[in-house]
C-alpha cells in the first residue's frame, strides 16, 4: 500500500475528501453514492488502531484518519507531555490498513484561539468510572470528535462512518449519544477490542510497561474472562472473586470493576443470581506508571442467539 496523503488543514481536509469521494464516484457503483469512513486517533498506534482502519476499509470508498494528541483530554500535563509522537510510524501503519487520507494538524488549527471556552459536556454519565478519575476527560474528548465530525460532515452529502474501539467503552457510548443528541450525519461504529497473545487489550500505553508490570497486568484480562466463563456456563458472574484476583496481584491497583447495562452503562445489582440479559464488564486499575482499561461484554446462553 502507498503511503497516505497527509493534511494539516481543515480546509484541505474537506478538500482532500470531496476530490477522493468525487474520484471514488467516477467509477460504476450502481446507484450508491461514494462513501466515507473517519478513524479519529491521538496517535502511537497499535494492532487496535489497525483493526480499526481495516474495519473503515472493508465498508467504505473512502477512508480518512486523524492524528491528533488533544490536550483537552489530559488532566496531568506530564501525561500529555510523555504521550508518544509516532508520526513516521503510524502513517505506514495506517497506509498498509488502506488508509487514503491522514488529517494531522498541529494545536492552533484546532483550537486557534487556545484552549475553548465552550465545550461539549459528557453530562452525568462523563462523571462516572473513568470520568471520576478523570474530570473533564470525556468534555475533551466529545469536544475534539464534535469539531472532527463538523469538518468532514459537509463533503459527505449522504453522511458517512466513524469507527471507535470497544476498548473505551464508556467513551463509545459517549460519542454515540453526542452524535444522536446533536444530529451528525455519522454512523459511529465500534470495533471489537484488539488483544495481545498475552490478552492484554491493545494500548498506546503499554509501551510504558516493564516486563514486570505487563505480566501483572495480564491479570486484568484473566479477571474479565473468569467473569465471561461463568456466565457462558449460566452461572452467576462471580465479580467478587474476579475482583479478589485483581488486588492479589501485587503491582495492580485496582480503581473499579463493576457489571453494567450495556445501553446505558448503569451498575446492575451485585450478588444477584445468573444474567438473563447481556451486560457489560468494565475494569481500570493502575499498573506501575500507566492506567489501563479493558471491558468484556457477558453473554449468557439464553441470549447468545440474539
Amino acid at each position: 500500500m502507498s503511503e497516505p496523503r497527509l493534511v494539516r488543514s481543515a480546509a484541505e481536509l474537506r478538500s482532500a475528501i470531496a476530490g477522493a469521494l468525487a474520484a471514488a464516484g467516477a467509477a460504476p457503483a450502481g446507484d450508491r453514492l461514494p462513501s466515507l469512513g473517519l478513524v479519529p486517533t491521538m496517535g502511537a498506534l497499535h494492532g487496535g488502531h489497525r483493526a480499526l482502519a481495516q474495519a473503515a476499509r472493508a465498508e467504505n470508498d473512502v477512508v480518512a484518519a486523524s492524528i491528533f494528541v488533544n490536550p483537552l483530554q489530559f488532566n496531568d500535563p506530564e501525561d500529555l507531555r510523555r504521550y508518544p509522537r509516532t508520526l513516521d510510524a503510524d502513517l505506514r501503519l495506517l497506509g498498509e490498513a488502506g488508509v487514503d487520507l491522514v488529517f494531522a494538524p498541529p494545536e492552533e488549527e484546532v483550537y486557534p484561539d487556545g484552549p475553548p471556552l465552550v465545550r461539549v459536556s459528557s453530562g452525568e454519565l462523563g462523571t462516572r468510572y473513568e470520568g471520576a478519575s478523570r474530570p473533564g476527560h470525556f468534555d475533551g474528548v466529545l469536544t475534539v470528535v464534535a469539531k472532527l465530525l463538523h469538518w468532514a460532515q459537509p463533503s459527505v452529502p449522504a453522511g458517512f462512518r466513524a469507527y471507535f474501539g470497544q476498548k473505551d467503552a464508556q467513551q463509545l457510548a459517549l460519542i454515540r449519544r453526542m452524535a444522536a443528541d446533536l444530529n451528525f450525519r455519522a454512523e459511529i461504529v465500534g470495533v471489537p477490542v484488539a488483544r495481545a497473545p498475552d490478552g492484554l487489550a491493545e494500548s498506546s500505553r503499554n509501551v510504558f510497561l516493564d516486563p514486570a508490570h505487563r505480566l501483572a497486568a495480564t491479570v486484568l484480562p484473566r479477571a474479565l474472562f473468569s467473569l465471561q466463563d461463568r456466565v457462558s456456563a449460566g452461572l452467576p458472574p462471580g465479580l467478587a472473586a474476579a475482583a479478589a484476583l485483581v488486588e492479589a496481584e501485587p503491582l495492580v491497583q485496582l480503581d473499579y470493576f463493576v457489571i453494567v447495562d450495556p445501553r446505558t452503562l448503569e451498575p446492575l445489582p451485585a450478588g444477584g443470581g445468573p444474567l438473563e440479559e447481556p451486560a457489560l464488564a468494565l475494569i481500570a486499575a493502575g499498573v506501575g506508571p500507566v492506567r489501563l482499561i479493558d471491558n468484556l461484554a457477558l453473554v449468557p446462553p439464553a441470549a447468545a442467539g440474539r
